[in-house]
């Protein structure tokens, strides 16, 4: 097993804001992340004001510096939680049966209605070929089994079964053929689709796992826990491959980069980039 090999540990700052508590980063080009975080006004000559909302915004990997303007998200308040998914390119709000979704490089907005979801699903995702959402994390629910839904009918129709803690992350392949669910367990779950069947139980992490992606071309799965590890798995086998052990703080987000060369780990206060490493090439 080869260690990873780091390239760079990001520290995003953003201006007239302290206490920067990053939420996640994703790519969304070979050199461009978006960030989400929020954290605390600071007011020139008063010190520190009110915490800020949840904050969107670009940065440059390559000069380690914000690229663009700061957004706030959700600002109005009543949302649950706010994912980005970078296969579909959209960041997404839930709000009372609602999930609102914003393209943040285009603008372009839209809205999926599921009328018998009445509690708020603390975690969800979306298939990249648009026909499936699946809930976890439902408020009042009595299983941690995440929950299918087809999207086009606004239906739940099936269960993700076998989870033995709290769902933390869900994750499908770029060809919505598998799904991969991390968990507080400390295992990581693959299931194909659409049937929804256990091919693989990943184990390796010590404590929950918190997030978890494929590659793009599907290959590879990334993991990262509360161990402050990132890990580095093979799909086809479910074989451990790379352990990363860089992080002096616990992982929270995992994200590849568009040629699946590259993926970014955050914690509450950096980002780390890795080159890939599998089979000693």
């Amino acid at each position: 097993m080869r260690e990873g090999n780091i390239r760079k540990v990001l520290k995003p700052r953003i201006p007239n804001v302290t206490d920067l508590n990053i939420r996640s980063a994703n790519f969304l080009a070979m050199n461009q992340l978006l960030l989400l975080g929020s954290g605390v006004f600071s007011v020139k000559g008063k010190g520190p004001g009110g915490s800020t909302p949840l904050l969107a915004f670009q940065w440059d990997a390559v000069e380690d510096r914000l690229s663009g303007k700061v957004g706030a998200v959700g600002g109005e308040g009543g949302f649950g939680p706010i994912l980005y998914f970078p296969f579909i390119g959209y960041l997404v709000l839930y709000k009372a049966s609602n999930f609102d979704l914003w393209h943040p490089r285009s603008g372009r907005m839209g809205r999926l209605t599921i009328p018998d979801l009445t509690q708020t699903p603390n975690v969800f995702t979306f298939s990249p070929d648009g026909h499936w959402l699946l809930l976890a994390q439902i408020t009042m629910s009595s299983t941690p089994d995440p929950v299918v839904v087809q999207a086009k009918q606004h239906r739940f129709v099936d269960t993700l079964r076998g989870h033995e803690g709290t769902v933390l992350n869900i994750s499908f392949s770029r060809d919505s053929s598998k799904v991969v669910t991390a968990c507080e367990d400390g295992k990581l779950r693959i299931f194909s689709a659409p049937d929804w069947k256990l091919l693989h139980t990943l184990t390796g992490h010590h404590g929950p796992v918190h997030w978890a992606e494929f590659s793009p071309d599907g290959k590879w799965l990334v993991s990262a826990g509360e161990d402050k590890t990132a890990r580095m798995w093979s799909v086809e086998d479910g074989k451990l491959q790379q352990t990363m052990e860089d992080s002096k703080d616990p992982l929270l987000t995992v994200s590849f980069s568009p040629d699946g060369e590259f993926f970014a780990a955050s914690s509450e206060r950096a980002v780390l980039l890795w080159k890939r490493i599998v089979g000693g090439q």
